[in-house]
């Protein structure tokens, strides 16, 4: 409504200073359709805009036939053919005339889909982001079934939308409701329906294994159809609106409890859709004794993958590397791989077992594989080292003997008479050996001194200097002996 002093200046304005109603509507802030109804009321009407012909005008039964024979034909091939009869406007234009006459589709009106307590449920995956591991990013997916009559809803996430963690999300689900319902709907995806032609439809066969595990039905909805499964559409729209946003969390466990809570307590606790004077907790109640009952064991989710070990004792999965003992290397084993667990298997013999690592290019290991390997390393070198001297020395059979009835360290020996080897030589450490076994003085002392003597004999030096540091300060100077009598000197008193 305007006042009497706004009528009055709309019609001065108009008739007196000839005015466009689009300058008086702006000028006094009016709506235009105001200032035309105020005009009216006066016995006075604007001119009508007279519109200009569109240059489209004479194409538009061209277009209208057209669409009439071929409702879905493009507009571009429309203009194409507009193009080749002479039309010299732009495509844009040209598109906005087709979308004015294309014919409409007849609005699809739909039946309100009702079940029996316990006949069905609703399952699909809903995508919310990543999840950051170490330093990995994993996707965060939803696992999401709702029963239909009750609707009542279970959530669980996983950071993979694979079969292991399909089966997963279903064995927890039903566990959950405490009970199977007799049919599942399933959206077309690929852990459900492998293809499908029409009314032709083939299942994940490990789809199959759970339906028949849990005596169920596994239904796939019709194409382009998102009606059918409405339930678990709308729950998906719940969560993110209700539970998601700004839910803060340690860890993939603690947001699971956090979803496990609200799907006991908010979730349920809101009005049934088909009796608003009761909870969704009191209809799944009614619902619970319509569920089929469970098996006697949970279905077995685990992934099992083949997996080869290389000269390394390491098996890799999901792009980590887990330690196995060293001798299962070079062969093929099996993988078998729960949520939390890695086991490795030969054949049916378990090998190992690690907690599984969801980070991405980690080395898990078993302390103990690590030390077994190492201590074979050492005593493979050991074994080499005897191998030498046993050829270079053939009395070192009888010392070694000798010094483990006196509980020496063999493996340090090893390491010492290789070392008489390389400094004195084959000949010289059979001949000392020989010797100090001899004179039944079976020790490295006995060996070293009578190396070290004989050296003396033939005037050689000692080869201790074998053993300075290669070091020029040490190597390059010359250092000139002090005369011994000055310290007979020391002690006696001046004359």
């Amino acid at each position: 409504m305007i006042t009497k002093e706004q009528a009055a200046e709309v019609v001065r304005l108009f008739h007196a200073e000839k005015w466009k109603i689009g300058t008086i509507a702006a000028q006094l802030g009016l709506h235009h359709g105001t200032v035309r109804r105020t005009l009216a009321r006066e016995g006075m009407t604007a001119p009508s805009r007279v519109p200009k012909p569109s240059i489209v005008a004479p194409y538009v039964p061209l277009i209208i036939e057209t669409l009439g024979r071929y409702p879905r034909l493009p507009a571009s091939r429309l203009y194409a053919m507009a193009k080749e009869r002479g039309y010299p406007g732009s495509p844009d234009h040209f598109r906005r005339a087709v979308a004015q006459h294309r014919p409409r589709p007849a609005a699809e009106a739909y039946l309100r889909l009702r079940t029996l307590p316990g006949e069905q449920a609703q399952v699909d995956w809903a995508h919310f982001g990543k999840h950051v591991v170490g330093s990995a990013e994993r996707q965060l997916m939803a696992f999401v079934m709702v029963l239909s009559f009750s609707r009542m809803v279970f959530l669980r996430f996983y950071l993979s939308a694979a079969m292991p963690s399909f089966l997963h999300g279903h064995v927890s689900a039903f566990g959950f409701f405490g009970g199977v319902p007799r049919v599942l709907l399933y959206d077309n995806l690929k852990s459900a329906v492998l293809e499908r032609k029409g009314d032709a439809i083939r299942f994940h066969p490990t789809l199959l294994e759970l339906s028949a595990h849990y005596r169920y039905e596994p239904r796939p909805v019709a194409v382009a159809r998102g009606n059918e499964k409405g339930r678990v559409e709308r729950a998906i729209q719940y969560i993110r609106t209700s539970f998601f946003p700004a839910r803060k969390y340690r860890d993939l466990d603690d947001l699971n409890q956090q979803a496990l809570e609200w799907c006991q307590t908010t979730a349920a606790e809101r009005r049934s859709h088909e009796n608003d004077k009761q909870l969704v907790r009191d209809a799944f109640e009614s619902e619970r004794s319509s569920l089929l009952g469970l098996p006697e064991h949970a279905f077995i989710c685990d992934e099992r993958t083949p997996a080869d070990v290389g000269k390394t004792p390491y098996v890799r999965f999901d792009l980590n590397d887990y330690s196995v003992p060293a001798t299962v290397t070079r062969r093929s084993v099996t993988v078998v791989a729960s949520l939390k667990r890695v086991r490795i298997f030969d054949g049916v013999e378990l090998v190992t077992e690690h907690g599984r690592s969801w980070d991405r290019r980690q080395t898990v290991e078993n302390p103990a594989h690590i030390e077994a390997l190492a201590e074979a390393k050492r005593k493979a070198a050991e074994h080499r080292g005897l191998d030498r001297l046993y050829r270079a020395a053939p009395s070192s059979r009888a010392l070694f003997r000798a010094l483990a009835q006196q509980g020496k360290n063999l493996g340090g020996a090893t390491i010492t008479l290789i070392k008489q080897l390389d400094l004195h030589g084959a000949a010289e450490v059979e001949s000392a050996i020989a010797e100090a076994l001899k004179l039944s003085t079976p020790h490295l002392a006995a060996v070293r001194h009578v190396l070290e003597r004989r050296r003396y004999e033939r005037g050689q030096p000692p080869v201790a200097g074998r053993h300075l540091p290669t070091d020029e300060r040490v190597q390059g100077p010359i250092v000139t002996p002090h005369p011994l009598a000055d310290y007979d000197d020391i002690g006696k008193e001046p004359q």
